[in-house]
């Protein structure tokens, strides 16, 4: 027994630290990639032809690489088809293409390909069997993503919270917890560090005020939870729209791409682009401007949706969670005028709520509102996430659509079985 939990110690992190070293590099690329698009505003108009790009690159030499995510929870929940090697390379090459070029995307689903890519190749390395494989993918889940935002303990509840579904494997949390913090280590030895959130000074809430801000709180999650599902459905409607409308598949990123031109163009400012963490001129709309008073525009949360629905819906590569958090954080700091609260509690409620309802991970959002921004207001974090996830419907971007796959019986049982469990609490099962 000491000989295996030494052996299962040493595969996870020599993992770890891989994947740490991996996502570090990609953190330093994404930031170069950012600050020259900064300084050479014209880089946007070539977004059509980097969009061409990187439909070449995985009709090319992608292959399976393009499932994503999705690829890497298949192999998981059924093992047998693989995830690529090339896999981690590709989505770091295709993620900077797209941020370089003004592409609204986040780097949350290339730290999870990251993991799982690497994850996949020390499983190989070691010969684990079938049986023990998914252990060391959730591991390196919950690395990629721990390291890519400076949570590790978020990082572990969230690979285990999106991978089973709701029903926490305690014995998956140690693995995921050790391989997380190791890689989120491994990140900070490289010297990189990670945006800090700020709420501000709150005020003390105390008797009536404090019933009057839960009530507030809670009309506020319900609206996270409605965004949350429109952000998806959106997302979902232009890649089936593309699929249908444009007679070529080459031609669908071209067309994506000019339409966050144009939008652009219309807009009048480039603040939705990106990531949306760093201000490319004083008074420009951030994630992190959205916690002061006025830090964000009444519509921001709406056109950073459409931005990122477009983007990442005609085939650029990224992830969703940065621009969740930058169309939560935005659409509480909207509210927070509307409803009369504090700008920067109800900035990070958004922040995780949004993300939580379309993760479907309240959990882990949870946590990651106690490691970001401290333990003090967990209890308003909990409840915006939890609302938010029960109104977000029953779908996620982890998820596929079940209830359209083929038919089968197994996927409506699946699908019955996650609808129901989003609301089984209520029953007292």
């Amino acid at each position: 027994m000491i000989r295996r939990l030494l052996r299962w110690i040493l595969m996870i992190c020599l993992t770890a630290v891989a994947i740490g070293c991996m996502v570090g590099i990609f953190l330093l690329l994404l930031s170069s990639a950012t600050a020259i698009r900064f300084r050479y505003e014209w880089l946007l108009y070539l977004l059509p032809l980097a969009g061409l790009g990187i439909h070449l690159i995985y009709k090319s030499i992608g292959r399976s690489s393009e499932k994503g995510n999705i690829l890497i929870i298949d192999e998981i929940h059924k093992p047998g088809a693989g995830v690529p090697s090339q896999m981690a390379p590709i989505i770091i090459l295709t993620t900077v293409i797209t941020h370089l070029f003004g592409g609204s995307a986040g780097r949350e689903g290339t730290a999870v390909q990251v993991g799982g890519s690497v994850s996949a190749a020390f499983c190989k390395l070691f010969k684990l069997p079938d049986n023990e494989k998914h252990i060391l993918l959730t591991a390196g889940i919950a690395a990629g993503f721990g390291a890519v935002f400076g949570t590790p303990l978020t990082g572990a509840i969230f690979a285990v919270e999106v991978l089973t579904f709701k029903r926490l494997k305690i014995n998956l949390l140690l693995p995921a917890l050790l391989a997380s913090l190791t890689a989120d280590r491994t990140v900070s030895m490289l010297g990189i560090s990670h945006t800090h959130y700020q709420m501000g000074q709150l005020p003390a809430f105390e008797g009536m005020d404090e019933l009057y801000l839960m009530a507030k709180v809670m009309i506020a999650s319900v609206a996270f939870g409605f965004t949350s599902y429109g952000f998806i459905l959106f997302s979902k409607t232009v890649k089936q729209v593309s699929l249908k409308m444009v007679p070529r598949q080459w031609m669908i990123p071209v067309a994506g791409g000019a339409a966050i031109i144009l939008l652009s163009i219309l807009n009048g400012k480039p603040d939705y682009l990106g990531l949306g963490v760093e201000a490319q001129y004083p008074g420009a709309v951030t994630i992190p401007s959205s916690f002061a008073t006025g830090g964000a525009d009444t519509w921001s949360w709406l056109w950073k949706t459409i931005y990122t629905g477009i983007t990442l819906g005609t085939g650029f590569k990224g992830g969703e969670v940065t621009p969740l958090f930058f169309i939560g954080s935005t659409l509480g700091n909207t509210l927070s005028g509307l409803l009369d609260a504090p700008a920067g509690l109800f900035a990070a409620l958004g922040f995780l709520a949004v993300f939580s309802g379309a993760t479907n991970t309240p959990v882990a959002c949870t946590i990651m509102g106690a490691e970001l921004f401290g333990p003090d207001y967990i209890f308003y974090f909990a409840i915006a996430c939890f609302i938010a996830y029960l109104s977000s419907g029953d779908s996620g971007i982890y998820m596929k659509d079940e209830k359209d796959s083929k038919g089968s019986e197994a996927g409506r049982r699946k699908y019955l079985a996650r609808k129901s469990s989003r609301y089984i609490w209520f029953k007292g099962e």
